[in-house]
């Protein structure tokens, strides 16, 4: 049985790549970064294309769509610290998306706690169930974009946010995601699936 598709040729100048794209590549964690400006600005902004990139050595990476403060901070400073994206604080991280001047702290200006890190000069947000405090790998300019890649210096998780494994447990973490247009993601319902030993039907 077959079904109809529409195809959208990423070449055709009618097509909206980019919502086209954030609409169907879903959900997408959110990496809610602090980083600090050369003259010691604070910097506090969500970006949604994150995830790991490489177990070991440990590296994490985001993308910036354009020159945005966080990634020209990131190259003046080389470091940053990615916070988790916490259901309690969404209206936060969603205010702190718009696009203030360069030389206000949106941290400040939006009242969000921050506090020391252990590893890098930039703060951590303090409320933040989780966060990972980077040194600046490396960067790729893809067209309009920049992809950032942080060494992975410490992970630090609010005790009341570790399982008895001594693992973040997703119930605390309540981690909120970034989907198309204006939507956003809840914490996900969970289900656990062990990986299979081998394929269906083989003899081990």
């Amino acid at each position: 049985m077959t079904h109809d598709r529409t195809v959208f040729a990423a070449d055709d100048p009618d097509v909206r790549i980019y919502p086209l794209l954030t609409a169907t590549v879903v959900p997408r964690p959110i990496a809610w970064i602090s980083s600090r400006s050369a003259t010691g600005v604070g910097n506090l902004a969500p970006h949604s294309f994150f995830t790991v990139a490489a177990a070991d050595p440990p590296i994490v990476q985001f993308t910036s769509v354009g020159d945005k403060d966080t990634l020209r901070n990131v190259r003046e400073t080389g470091e940053f610290v990615v916070n988790l994206a916490s259901a309690p604080m969404v209206d936060s991280i969603n205010a702190s998306s718009a696009r203030f001047d360069p030389l206000v702290d949106e941290a400040e200006a939006l009242g969000v706690r921050l506090e020391p890190s252990v590893r890098v000069s930039v703060p951590r947000v303090a409320d933040a169930p989780a966060s990972i405090e980077c040194r600046l790998h490396s960067m790729i300019e893809l067209g309009d974009s920049t992809v950032v890649l942080g060494a992975v210096l410490a992970v630090t998780v609010l005790d009341t946010a570790l399982a008895a494994d001594g693992l973040p447990d997703i119930a605390e973490l309540r981690p909120v995601s970034r989907l198309g247009r204006n939507e956003w993601g809840h914490p996900p319902e969970v289900f656990k699936l062990d990986r299979p030993a081998g394929p269906a039907g083989s003899v081990t």
